[in-house]
């Protein structure tokens, strides 16, 4: 975070001459859950009034990044629906997978311990399920799959910005990998939950899941060229009405304020860059930001259904998507260009009161 906060003002100020409505997406990661974003994308891109600049993503927000990415590089919005409709096809639980990627997968996804056992007793339970290593073989399902659906050098040339977060396994540092640094392994990182999947070694280093220090990146978009609207798609609940008293709820909750922290810490650092600029006098960047959240009182959202790979569940979590395009579209579409929907100032405030 303190390496992205120490370029923020640095960003260019010029707004992009485009006569179209622009947008940049950020994409939160949550598991089966990023069905939901595969719907929020699939309905813009139908819609056809918002074009698309640039992405940020961690864990299965960066595979809807990566996957729409390629999509708009090599055929446009119909190809794009096409590619992620066909991609979350594939990652469902009779998608194609060899037997052994889908025996992997399948143990692991479906493990109940796994998504609800406390965490003193979780990887005692991972043990007993799968021996001494939780994946022995280090099998990584996810990387046939990315590597049957993304062309990265289409990416690469494109010329589109995108920004893929990933956690050092050594220090705990943020890492953000742009589209010219894209590769499998940074997509697999960045989705390279523990203890499921080891760390992935990029460059001679060694990286987790990115949801844990950026979900999803917001501070690299004050660098970018192009719009300075940012709609941040967001899987894990804002709050839970409820107070969680079971080990599984616990369990659950703990991990969705874990995960949302890092989007927190950034929206007061937008915060803080805006005030800073305000102060000095600056004609600083300033983002104007947007959101769409995955509504729990819609479909059940605890830990085990974020593991649920069936596709019925991916079905009902991209209509759910597509719901929510439709009323941020009819809401706040007139917004964007002009004035953001969603304060960073605000957010941060309430999650620190909250949190």
């Amino acid at each position: 975070m303190n390496k992205l906060f120490s370029w923020a003002l640095g960003g260019e100020s010029a707004q992009g001459s485009h006569s179209e409505k622009r947008i940049n997406l950020a994409l939160q990661g949550g598991g089966a859950h990023g069905a939901f974003t595969w719907g929020v994308i699939d309905r813009l891109l139908e819609d056809g009034r918002v074009d698309i600049d640039g992405l940020s993503g961690a864990s299965a927000g960066a595979i809807n990044a990566v996957m729409l990415a390629d999509g708009l590089a090599r055929g446009g919005r119909e190809e794009a629906r096409k590619r992620l409709a066909d991609f979350w096809r594939a990652a469902s639980v009779d998608g194609g997978l060899s037997p052994v990627q889908r025996q992997v997968f399948d143990r692991l996804l479906t493990a109940d311990s796994f998504a609800t056992a406390p965490m003193n007793s979780w990887m005692q339970s991972m043990g007993r399920l799968m021996g001494t290593d939780v994946n022995p073989l280090n099998i990584n399902p996810l990387k046939r799959l990315i590597e049957r659906f993304v062309d990265f050098d289409a990416i690469r040339s494109s010329g589109r910005d995108l920004f893929i977060s990933t956690t050092n396994a050594q220090t705990g540092d943020l890492r953000i990998f742009t589209a010219a640094e894209l590769t499998p392994e940074v997509v697999m990182a960045s989705a390279a939950l523990p203890p499921l999947f080891r760390a992935v070694e990029i460059d001679g280093e060694h990286y987790w899941d990115g949801g844990y220090t950026s979900n999803p990146p917001l501070l690299p978009f004050l660098q970018t060229k192009d719009s300075e609207d940012v709609l941040l798609v967001q899987i894990f609940p804002v709050r839970r009405e409820e107070t969680p008293t079971s080990s599984r709820e616990i369990a659950g909750r703990t991990s969705e304020i874990a995960f949302n922290a890092p989007m927190y810490a950034e929206l007061r650092a937008l915060d803080a860059v805006d005030r800073i600029a305000t102060e000095q006098g600056k004609g600083a960047r300033r983002l104007r930001l947007h959101r769409i959240v995955l509504d729990e009182r819609e479909v059940a959202t605890d830990a085990a259904s974020r593991l649920n790979n069936q596709f019925d569940f991916f079905q009902t979590l991209h209509e759910l998507g597509r719901n929510a395009a439709e009323r941020f579209l009819a809401e706040h579409f007139d917004a964007i260009g002009s004035h953001g929907t969603m304060d960073a100032a605000t957010e941060a405030d309430q999650e620190y009161v909250r949190g």
